[in-house]
């Protein structure tokens, strides 16, 4: 298997970000249930090769499973996200997560296949988009592309200092229409016949 080629921002533009060029291996898995005797899901990541082309296509393909390459994801890195990448990185398994979508109707083989829609290193992202109910899947991360993350990451990201918070007993009350509230200790109602 080829190295992941990481790049770097050049000179000759601003624009461009770091990258890492990859594609995507989905899995159709054999699974036991008389409902549902396929299961799709996220088998790897692997660097992007040219001879890959840019479409999708069938890899292997038997009784208990088919597996198919998604050529051509570019995985940039932003600085306005730092703070994803180092949440990732600073896990115990740092990893790249796909968001992917079975086609409505099929159009790659004689049934609907799973399609990713993007990549990312960012943890921000990967909860965006389960916050948003999408299919998130994740994969460990090379050490190489664990590096350079990092890399980016102690180029880029500021951890904030936690602020001491006021105690809640300093702060004023306030009734449900944010006028000041007065909080009285004189027992206004209840009965026991004292008085």
């Amino acid at each position: 298997m080829s190295e992941f080629v990481l790049q770097l921002p050049g000179a000759d533009t601003a624009i461009r970000r770091p990258s890492v060029a990859v594609a995507v291996v989905m899995r159709r898995e054999r699974i036991d249930n008389r409902w549902q005797p396929w299961r799709w899901a996220l088998a790897d990541i692997v660097p992007h090769e040219e001879s890959f082309g840019a479409q999708p296509r069938l890899l292997l393909k038997d009784e208990q499973e088919e597996r198919w390459l998604h050529p051509g994801f570019k995985v940039e890195l932003f600085t306005d996200d730092a703070e994803g990448y180092y949440l990732n990185v600073t896990t115990p398994q740092p990893c790249f997560w796909v968001v992917w979508r079975m086609e409505e109707e099929a159009a790659l083989a004689d049934e609907p296949v799973a399609v990713p829609q993007t990549v990312t290193l960012s943890y921000h992202d990967a909860g965006r988009w389960l916050d948003a109910q999408e299919t998130v899947e994740q994969v460990a991360a090379p050490r190489d592309v664990v590096e350079w993350v990092q890399a980016f990451v102690d180029a880029h990201y500021v951890l904030e200092a936690k602020r001491r918070q006021r105690p809640q007993s300093f702060k004023p009350l306030q009734d449900r229409f944010g006028n000041p509230a007065r909080v009285s200790t004189d027992k206004k109602f209840g009965g026991g016949g004292h008085g």
